[in-house]
């Protein structure tokens, strides 16, 4: 699939038609073959005609600054990508005109991966991850272009008159909030496919939901605040101003507030209420809040510092420290095992610089053991300057039978078993491929799951993409591009 991305531009519109031929590449078919069922084989992406027409065709057409119109050039007859000449004093194509551009432009996109469509990456700007030279200039000079996204949507498959793309009747949707951005992707998980992006959230970080799936909220690092947005319209509800600048947050068991974690020293809590959306109170805990989590029983909020080096324990009925934790490494994240009874049976633990976890008996209130990673596979984080977080990112399956830990070092995430914590293996992770460069890993950060504990779900932040993977075999099945620095992920389950 990176073939492509090698291949001169001239030549990239021939290569892809020869693979789609032989079906190394998936067709752009008729965009209204129905969805598969959840979790099987996944369908070829199609692209669709009437969501072109309304909102690729107008990039086309559109003055940017500094810049000729796209149509300028490529009406004429001898371009690769060609548009038919607009009629006398008319301000768009007829329909028949359309049906031609969007011939023209399907063969120079790959359906489901705009990082491999040279229609998007030739206008984009190199520093961006375009073509080195473009004629036309360097429309796009992002990836966050909004006209750019909008190209990005057609080739991921949305469709005109259903914001949300195809949606099958599926267990869940993932959500990742891409942190160098402004905007969240939702990821289908019968599909694998984009099927809502939600824009105006600047620096997103934490994902969450209420229990009923109908509202979902971000904490946003630029404004300080706690949004609520609509899950089914993808429209910001409101704006909750908050304590401090926040990190990662989680929600009641009962979904009555949420928990925000506040970075900003002091340190601290911040207690939403979802009734009034106001923020009901500010708990501190006199240590900077790096995540956040409730725990399965709902009992208790366990917040962990990257700079005290601690964990601390908040009693959510009494909304004070019922405990605190001191290790020796900064705490990143954290996943939770569950007795039968729903309690807490442990913690396990991420430390700054240390490839592995520590694990941590709730009952005891100590730290139990360490657990350190396999050094094979191995020979990343250098090259992305990640030495300091070699594992980032772990997740306890739903079902309660694995433990899921990504490795920065390692390129990939490992399996462990439960309640053993015997290791069971590993899955390789993409490689980026930076022109001129050595290969470098993905950056594995957070780590998410289906209900059914059937698929597992990484962000690659140094690959922009999401990667699901068979619990089973430990195969990637499919690699989703989505936007910049992805790494909070989280699964919302619908009703």
């Amino acid at each position: 699939m990176r073939l492509l991305n090698r291949i001169a531009p001239n030549f990239r519109p021939a290569l892809a038609t020869i693979l789609l031929a032989f079906g190394a590449l998936p067709s752009p078919a008729d965009s209204q073959k129905p969805c598969r069922p959840a979790n099987s084989t996944p369908s070829p992406v199609s692209v669709d005609f009437a969501f072109f027409k309304s909102n690729v065709e107008p990039i086309f057409l559109k003055a940017r600054p500094g810049h000729a119109r796209c149509y300028g050039c490529h009406s004429e007859t001898n371009r690769i990508f060609h548009l038919e000449k607009l009629p006398p004093e008319a301000a768009a194509w007829t329909d028949e005109q359309s049906r031609k551009n969007f011939q023209s432009a399907i063969h120079l996109v790959v359906p489901g991966n705009p990082g491999l469509s040279p229609l998007l990456l030739h206008p984009l700007a190199p520093e961006a991850g375009g073509d080195a030279f473009h004629s036309g200039g360097r429309q796009f000079p992002s990836q966050n272009d909004s006209d750019w996204l909008a190209l990005a949507e057609w080739v991921r498959g949305a469709r005109e008159g259903a914001p949300s793309g195809c949606v099958p009747q599926s267990a869940a949707r993932i959500y990742v909030t891409n942190s160098a951005a402004d905007t969240i992707d939702v990821i289908d998980s019968a599909s694998n496919k984009i099927v809502q992006v939600i824009r105006g959230i600047e620096l997103p970080h934490g994902v969450n939901f209420s229990p009923d799936g109908t509202r979902v909220y971000v904490s946003s690092e630029s404004e300080s605040g706690l949004d609520v947005i609509d899950a089914q319209t993808g429209e910001i509800l409101q704006k909750i101003p908050l304590s401090g600048r926040p990190n990662n947050i989680s929600v009641t068991k009962d979904g009555r507030r949420v928990v925000v974690g506040i970075r900003t020293p002091p340190g601290a809590l911040d207690l939403i209420d979802t009734g009034t959306l106001t923020l009901v109170k500010t708990v501190p805990v006199n240590v900077s809040v790096h995540n956040v989590y409730v725990t399965p029983d709902g009992k208790y909020a366990v917040s962990g510092s990257i700079e005290s080096q601690s964990v601390t324990v908040v009693d959510l009925q009494s909304d004070e420290i019922a405990w605190q934790l001191k290790l020796d490494r900064g705490v990143r994240p954290m996943a939770f095992e569950r007795k039968p009874d729903g309690s807490t049976r442990r913690i396990f633990v991420q430390l700054s610089g240390f490839n592995g976890f520590a694990v941590v008996d709730f009952a005891k209130r100590a730290e139990v053991a360490r657990i350190k990673l396999p050094d094979q596979p191995g020979g990343f984080g250098v090259l992305e300057g990640r030495t300091g977080t070699p594992s980032h990112g772990i997740g306890v399956a739903p079902d309660g039978k694995s433990l899921w830990i990504g490795s920065t070092f390692a390129n990939a995430v490992f399996k462990y078993s439960l309640p053993s914590l015997t290791l069971v293996g590993h899955c390789a992770l993409p490689l980026v491929h930076p022109p001129g460069q050595a290969a470098t890993g993905s950056v594995p950060e957070w780590i998410t799951f289906t209900p059914d504990s059937k698929f597992v779900y990484v962000s690659n932040s140094g690959a922009r993409s999401v990667s699901a993977i068979d619990v089973q075999t430990l195969k990637q099945v499919a690699e989703i591009p989505v936007g910049e620095v992805p790494k909070r992920i989280n699964t919302l389950v619908l009703p």
